[in-house]
């Protein structure tokens, strides 16, 4: 049996996500159903550490069709999660090889969804 090395270990991708959503205008994070959330008055992301048996994951709000396209176009990193899949929000894959840089755009697409018009405009005047 091959011996597990830290370089055969994948970063915990939690902090960064998290980074990513408090870096935005009045973010706040606070545990739903036993995940950690985050906030713009209303929940934009949420992480999903295997939520029902699920991939490690977030689970973000998208733009109408978005997710349609997403998951028909890549669906080996992106699926339609449960409860608020619905209601058109992404699931995207953390136990894959990561773009941060486009994880960082969906995440900021997602508050954009949510965040009333004044933090919107905040964010693009930073």
């Amino acid at each position: 049996m091959r011996a597990v090395t830290d370089d055969a270990v994948a970063p915990d991708p939690l902090p960064r996500l998290r980074r990513i959503c408090l870096a935005l205008p009045e973010v706040t994070e606070r545990p739903s159903h036993g995940e950690p959330t985050w906030f713009v008055g209303k929940a934009f992301v949420m992480y999903s550490d295997h939520h029902h048996g699920g991939p490690l994951a977030f689970w973000c709000a998208a733009a109408p069709g978005v997710q349609e396209e997403q998951v028909e176009r890549e669906p080996e990193r992106f699926f339609r999660p449960p409860y608020v899949g619905t209601r058109g929000w992404l699931g995207v894959r953390l136990d894959v090889d990561l773009d941060w840089a486009e994880i960082e755009g969906i995440v900021v697409d997602a508050y954009r969804q949510v965040a009333p018009r004044r933090l919107v405009a905040r964010l693009d005047a930073d």
